[in-house]
């Protein structure tokens, strides 16, 4: 299977007339996944936690937005094998891994399932981040890569661009579109030391992500890629802007 990172849209994301079509577009184009490993700039904690694995509930972690959005249900079945597999391929001296099986899928995760696979058919785990370190994740995403052989649909959520200031006016704020511009050619040129190290290499990477956790999910899907030889071969499958934000959405294998 493939790595993946997508950014993954707010709840109106539903309401979008351009941006699920391109999802559904994309995992139409992928091979069927056994199951889904999601990573969400939504949910950070340490050490790296395992959420639920048989019944897998929704977590509205959004506030102030029409009551239908709180509605929306996404029954995916639990992954309890790709879970244990998880487990042995994480645990190590200094490194736990712990389980929270009461935590659902956040609003980065099943936003987009809904849009890429709506019969909710396919088992889904998702995975906390212990840290935001870009190295550390690559390395994380590195140990976890042997699931693409199981064919597991390994998935970094966030939002390539994250300045929320971006929704106060229309247009595409000059620092969403440089951004989004530099990550596109560091991307293209396999440049791994200017992706790790975007917040100085970048132009406008402090305003792009002044909390980077909307970046970070990159670094996992990176690592999947790095392990299995890949990560030269990517493609952005999505691109363009949404409410100022960059949707650039990056495909690895």
């Amino acid at each position: 299977m493939p790595a993946i990172y997508l950014s993954h849209g707010a709840p109106p994301l539903a309401d979008d007339p351009v941006w699920p079509g391109e999802l559904a577009a994309w995992s139409a184009a992928l091979p069927r996944p056994s199951a889904i490993l999601m990573v969400s700039a939504h949910w950070e904690e340490a050490p790296l936690a395992l959420g639920a694995t048989t019944t897998v509930p929704l977590v509205y972690d959004f506030y102030g937005f029409p009551e239908h959005y709180y509605r929306v249900t996404y029954p995916a079945p639990g992954a309890p094998e790709p879970a244990d597999s998880v487990r042995k391929l994480l645990r190590a001296p200094g490194t736990p891994v712990q389980d929270v099986p009461d935590r659902g899928l956040d609003h980065g995760a099943y936003v987009p399932l809904v849009e890429m696979y709506p019969d909710a058919d396919v088992p889904v785990l998702q995975i906390s981040m212990p840290t935001l370190d870009p190295a550390r994740l690559m390395e994380v995403g590195r140990r976890l890569a042997p699931l693409r052989d199981e064919g597991v649909l390994i998935v970094g959520s966030g939002f390539f661009t994250h300045n929320l200031s971006a929704l106060r006016y229309p247009g595409v704020p000059g620092w969403s579109a440089e951004f989004d511009d530099w990550g596109r050619r560091a991307l293209e040129a396999h440049d791994v030391d200017a992706l790790l190290d975007f917040e100085h290499s970048s132009p406008a990477g402090r305003m792009a992500h002044p909390r980077t956790e909307h970046f970070a999910p990159l670094f996992v899907a990176m690592g999947a890629a790095d392990a299995a030889g890949d990560l030269d071969v990517d493609r952005s499958v999505i691109d363009g802007f949404w409410m100022g934000l960059a949707k650039r959405s990056v495909q690895f294998g």
